[in-house]
């Protein structure tokens, strides 16, 4: 979908650190949020046909989800085809990284993660083994490093 204002949201548990880029001008607005989407959609629907990104983590695609049905275009990049210069990683902070994605978005060098529908979302993630083993199969061996942690190193 074709834009004009790039949003780039750095998103955390408790507060959405936001920059607005509009490529043609070079404007660049910060704003800070807590979580709610309905702010933050109010804030960004007032630029010219806005797009939102966030990168791909630990608070999921709820506020994507949010996002969408308030009207803004919302994706989710995938961090790991992120291409971050490496001098970011000694001066980053949620402004700085909120600005990369909204010009990283600006750019259309955003890999977009597909966002599942909420009841996919909402199943239960498989198990990797049965709690307990079968009757009858005896249990593994223990690990040596829990052994470490539960002994000491020289196993006193």
């Amino acid at each position: 979908m074709p834009h004009v204002t790039s949003i780039g949201l750095d998103v955390h548990a408790r507060s959405v650190a936001a920059a607005a880029f509009n490529p043609f001008t070079g404007e660049v607005v910060h704003r800070d949020f807590g979580t709610d989407a309905a702010e933050i959609a109010e804030w960004a629907l007032g630029f010219e046909e806005p797009r939102a990104c966030y990168e791909s983590g630990p608070t999921g695609f709820h506020m994507a989800r949010e996002l969408r049905a308030l009207g803004l275009d919302c994706a989710v990049a995938a961090v790991s085809k992120m291409q971050r210069p490496a001098a970011d990683a000694r001066r980053k902070n949620d402004r700085r990284d909120a600005e990369f994605i909204a010009r990283m978005l600006a750019t259309h060098n955003i890999v977009e993660v597909p966002l599942p529908d909420a009841a996919v979302a909402a199943a239960p993630a498989p198990r990797r083994a049965p709690p307990h083993p079968p009757a009858g199969v005896p249990p593994p061996p223990p690990r040596r490093n829990n052994v470490v942690v539960r002994r000491g190193p020289r196993g006193a």
